[in-house]
């Protein structure tokens, strides 16, 4: 990612040398493009003076990034660990994440912001995930089924049988 990381708390500390760890604490803001992070604690990870990860914390922290067809993707977890580097972002710990084209919720989710590409599962958890049909996303109702008239054409004669 390209953009700036804009960062908003109630207290931080740590270095502003080019490698190693700043934390900010009480009520968290991050943002990045269209990406918002809301979190009670937040581990900002520098390497060579940009930004590789950052790590989430909170009851619970929240990620709201509108994806690649404009519309938006909401998410909660205990943790969320973000990786700048590959654009990754992993979900840890009572997750749910919603689209308009349905949602998913468990204990573990691995999110690529590149492809929009989501693994969830690999624990003893359970995932449950729900799709949304096209048809019903963003609002709109599904379009019923056109009704049939009824037939005018007179009924089939009955077939005549040979003497």
């Amino acid at each position: 990612r390209t953009q700036n990381m804009n960062i908003g708390s109630a207290h931080s500390e740590g270095s502003l040398e080019a490698t190693g760890v700043y934390t900010f604490t009480g009520a968290v803001v991050i943002t990045q493009g269209t990406l918002e992070i809301r979190a009670d604690r937040a581990d900002i990870h520098r390497t060579g003076g940009d930004i590789a990860r950052a790590v989430l914390v909170g009851k619970q922290a929240t990620l709201k990034q509108q994806m690649n067809d404009g519309t938006w993707m909401n998410a909660r977890a205990d943790r969320i660990d973000y990786d700048t580097r590959n654009d990754v972002i992993v979900l840890i710990g009572n997750y749910t994440v919603s689209t308009p084209r349905g949602s998913t919720n468990g204990q573990r989710l691995t999110y690529d912001l590149k492809s929009s590409r989501l693994e969830s599962g690999g624990d003893s958890g359970r995932v449950s995930m729900t799709f949304v049909p096209k048809s019903a996303q963003g609002g709109s109702e599904p379009k019923p089924a056109p009704k049939t008239a009824p037939s005018t054409d007179p009924k089939p004669a009955a077939p005549k049988s040979k003497p």
